[in-house]
């Protein structure tokens, strides 16, 4: 009888130091019998590279031209694969290239006390600060913190209690073995009290002028704080009385911030204090109470090797990276695989990484029917991913246009009315399964911000879970108000307070929620689609609301109403909420064979 054996494999490199735009040529042999498959796993490799075949079928060169720093650490896997078995042995690359100043920015604000910088570099550089030309010496009231993360060096220029005394230019020196970068950059602080020569002349009349002046400015400031005090008396007195019935309410009605504890704590990340959490790539501003986290979080994140994932296809792109259907093998223990949605983080700073790491260990401690299940990270290389459920019919909004009245499909080019509109039933099984999700979230102690119906994702037998992938300020773009250049803000689902002074509570997510059910009723239009953005705004901020769907029932017209509430402590409760479209959905069948 014949024998067979596993591959084996020999490189002819252990790890490889090289230098950028080097060229470097790697062989990897196979044995086994029979004798087997062998090839070069580089998926997402910078460098230019390419495969070299000799006669042997197994063995095979990888040749990599112009050696690029983004693959600085990257491995390159070689496996080998007969009918016995597969095994991989992996070459760690690393790149050195000369430091380069990826940022350095002057304070933001006048108050700030940190001059951000992130500086690049193999050999780590180390840094040098220049004050005005002259060396910095850091001492208490002006120091670096920095972390390392690889090639990457990010941190602060930390200055305690500044002045004007600190205005000026400030550069930073990065310098390896390779070469040096600098950077300057001028950092305003405070205005200086005094200028010109007023302030060093001692003559009598000057002096007198000096200290008449500073008898002013202490009589002015002590006017100040004796009129902030009466002030603050009077708010206590007039406003804390229906402050406290709403916190000391029933336990159903009780406000969210009730114990909330402003000095923010990650349950696992304990130096990280976060303020935001992710939900399939949604940021969430995290309020937690002291009394949930006191018994601890199971901070276990499942680790998924990047083998057992397979990418089948791209469901779409958003700015932090890309979202693929994929495969995952020994995932669950009653199944050989199954179909995922795998979320990728491209270009991943020190920053990025760790907010990757907060979430992933947030996002495993959410556990609900109506949260999309996120089943844990594959860290082992680049790019980083999220491994969430998949979701078979995509978001909610797509969901409902499809199956709204004027939704049509081609049959050989031509209009066919299609069969699956759905009906007050399933529109009310819809609302109260995400009503479910924010009665969870409420009580987890977080604040959505971003709920919509782009943000739901339908499944199987018109399951809807809460959670996106981050896509929709890409694709539903004109839902989003751009402010600033940077932030994106879906002010068609925003209350008054969160418009204009930026405040997010469990209260405007159930605003939120009232135009969710307005979307639903008219089959996913975009609220208030006759109006551009700016009359939006105006609309919102002066009280008006969105008119009653067609379709739509009093009693949920009622509700809709009770979200839109202008006194946030006057809307209904998410609890409520749910009871009463439960309620109403009883009261007929919800038929999924819309869904064949």
């Amino acid at each position: 009888s014949l024998s067979i054996d596993p591959p084996e494999i020999s490189v002819t490199h252990g790890n490889l130091t090289v230098t950028e735009g080097d060229r470097i040529t790697i062989t990897c042999n196979g044995s086994g019998v029979p004798v087997p498959d062998v090839d070069w796993n580089v998926n997402s490799l910078h460098s230019i590279n390419t495969h070299q075949y000799p006669p042997n079928v197994h063995s095979i060169n990888l040749t990599l031209f112009n050696v690029s720093r983004d693959d600085n650490f990257f491995l390159l896997t070689c496996i080998a694969e007969n009918v016995v078995g597969m095994t991989n042995v992996s070459v760690q690359l690393s790149v050195q290239f000369p430091p380069s100043i990826v940022r350095f920015a002057e304070p933001e604000r006048w108050h700030d006390t940190c001059m951000m910088f992130t500086v690049r570099g193999h050999p780590l550089p180390t840094l040098r600060w220049l004050y005005r030309d002259e060396e910095l010496v850091q001492s208490e009231y002006v120091r670096m913190e920095a972390e390392v993360y690889q090639d990457y060096l990010e941190g602060c220029l930390v200055f305690k209690n500044p002045t004007h005394h600190n205005n000026g230019n400030y550069t930073i020196e990065a310098r390896n073995f390779l070469g040096v970068a600098t950077r300057t950059v001028d950092a305003h602080f405070m205005t200086a009290p005094f200028t010109g020569e007023y302030l060093p002349m001692i003559k009598g009349n000057i002096r007198s002028r000096s200290t008449g002046l500073v008898s002013i400015a202490v009589g002015l400031a002590g006017f100040v704080c004796i009129l902030l005090l009466v002030m603050f008396v009077l708010i206590n007195k007039y406003e804390q009385p229906s402050h406290r019935s709403a916190l000391h309410g029933t336990e159903d009605s009780a406000s969210p911030l009730h114990h909330v504890n402003h000095g923010i704590i990650s349950p696992c990340t304990l130096d990280a204090a976060p303020d935001a959490v992710v939900i399939g790539m949604t940021r969430i501003p995290v309020i937690e109470n002291p009394q949930y986290f006191r018994h601890g979080h199971n901070c276990n994140v499942q680790h998924i090797k990047r083998r057992d994932i397979i990418l089948k296809r791209e469901l779409g792109e958003g700015a932090f990276g890309k979202v693929f259907l994929a495969e995952c093998y020994n995932l669950s223990p009653t199944k050989d695989k199954m179909f995922v949605a795998v979320k990728t983080l491209k270009d991943p700073t020190l920053a990025a990484r760790k907010d990757f790491q907060r979430e992933a260990e947030l996002l495993t401690n959410l556990q609900h029917e109506h949260i999309v299940k996120f089943y844990g990270v594959c860290v082992d290389g680049d790019p980083l991913i999220m491994v969430f459920e998949y979701m078979k019919h995509g978001d909610l909004n797509k969901f409902l246009r499809a199956h709204g009245p004027d939704a049509m499909i081609l049959v050989d080019g031509q209009p066919l009315q299609t069969n699956g509109e759905l009906g007050l039933s399933q529109m009310l099984h819809i609302a109260t399964q995400i009503a479910a999700g924010m009665v969870y979230l409420a009580s987890q102690h977080f604040v959505h911000r971003d709920l919509a119906t782009r943000n739901c994702l339908v499944g199987n037998g018109l399951l809807v879970k809460i959670g996106d992938f981050g896509m929709s300020r890409d694709i539903y773009s004109t839902d989003y108000y751009r402010v600033g250049g940077h932030t994106m803000l879906p002010i068609r689902w925003m209350p008054p307070e969160s418009i204009m002074y930026r405040k997010f509570t469990t209260e405007s997510d159930v605003w939120s929620f009232g135009v969710i059910l307005w979307e639903i009723f008219t089959y996913g239009k975009q609220p208030w689609f006759q109006l551009a953005n700016n009359e939006v705004i105006e609309c919102i901020t002066q009280g008006r609301v969105l008119e009653r769907p067609r379709l739509c029932p009093k009693e949920v017209y009622d509700v809709m109403l009770g979200c839109w509430q202008r006194e946030p402590q006057q809307r209904l409760n998410i609890k409520d909420i749910q009871k009463v479209l439960y309620a109403l959905g009883k009261a007929a069948p919800v038929y999924l064979d819309i869904l064949g």
